[in-house]
C-alpha cells in the first residue's frame, strides 16, 4: 500500500508543483537561452530502480564539454565550469526542478536516493549496489539531506592539494551507502514527509542540524 500511494501523491504533486512553478521556471529559461552557452536542459544517464539505467533531466549549470574539461564529473564550489546562472542555480537546488518531470514520468519519486552516473555508482561498496535503488531514486533523500555540503567539502580536499576522487570512493559513497541502507529500513509515508520538510529547512538553514534530531538511528557523519 505504501509504494502504491507513494506513486499516487508523486503524480498528484509532480502535476501541481510543474503548474504552479510555471510563472518561475519560464524566466530561468528566458535567462539561462541568453547567458552562458545558451543551452537550458542536459541530459545524462543516471541509475536507477532495480539499477536500471534512466536519463535524468535537469537545468544547464554547467559548460556542456565540462565532463571532459579539467575536474571531469567533480564539481567544485568555485568550479570555473560552472555558467553564470550555474550557481545561483545550484546552490538554491533550483537546477533539481526539472526533474519533476522524471518524478511525473515514473522515472523518480520525490524521495529516495539520489541516482547517480554509472561511474558514481561503481564506486559504491557491493552490499550498497545490491540493494541502495531497491527503492526508487528521489528528488530529494536522507543522503542529499546530510551531504548537502558535498561541493564545500570536495572543494577542501582540492584546496589542499587532495584527491578528489579517491575522497568521493573512499569517504563520501561508502557513508552515503549506510545513510540509504538506514532508509531502506525506515522508509514509510511519515519518514519520506519529514525528509522533505528538513530538505526545505536546510536550504534556508544550511548549518542547522535538525536531521540528527527528526531522524533517530541516523548514522552520524563525522568529517
Amino acid at each position: 500500500m505504501y509504494l502504491i500511494f507513494k506513486r499516487i501523491c508523486d503524480i498528484l504533486l509532480s502535476t501541481i508543483c510543474l503548474l504552479l512553478l510555471s510563472p518561475l521556471l519560464i524566466p530561468i529559461i528566458i535567462g539561462l537561452k541568453f547567458t552562458g552557452e545558451g543551452y537550458i536542459f542536459y541530459k545524462q544517464e543516471r541509475v536507477g530502480y532495480k539499477n536500471k539505467r534512466f536519463s535524468i533531466l535537469k537545468f544547464a549549470t554547467m559548460l556542456k564539454d565540462s565532463p571532459n574539461m579539467a575536474g571531469g564529473i567533480i564539481t567544485t564550489k568555485r568550479d570555473p565550469r560552472i555558467t553564470p546562472m550555474g550557481g545561483f542555480l545550484r546552490k538554491s537546488k533550483i537546477n533539481e526542478l526539472p526533474q519533476l518531470m522524471n518524478i511525473w514520468l515514473g522515472d523518480m519519486s520525490f524521495v529516495g536516493p539520489r541516482p547517480v552516473m554509472p561511474i558514481s555508482f561503481d564506486a559504491y561498496p557491493e552490499d550498497v549496489k545490491k540493494v541502495i535503488y531497491n527503492a526508487q531514486p528521489g528528488l530529494t533523500g536522507i543522503g542529499s539531506i546530510v551531504f548537502r555540503d558535498e561541493e564545500e567539502l570536495i572543494s577542501a580536499v582540492k584546496d589542499k592539494g587532495g584527491d578528489t576522487w579517491d575522497f568521493y570512493k573512499n569517504t563520501i559513497y561508502p557513508f552515503k551507502g549506510k545513510l540509504e541502507q538506514w532508509y531502506q529500513l525506515n522508509r514509510s509515508f511519515i519518514v519520506d514527509l519529514k525528509i522533505i520538510i528538513v530538505t526545505a529547512w536546510v536550504i534556508l538553514k544550511p548549518q542547522s542540524d535538525i536531521v540528527y534530531k527528526w531522524f533517530k538511528g541516523l548514522p552520524e557523519r563525522k568529517f
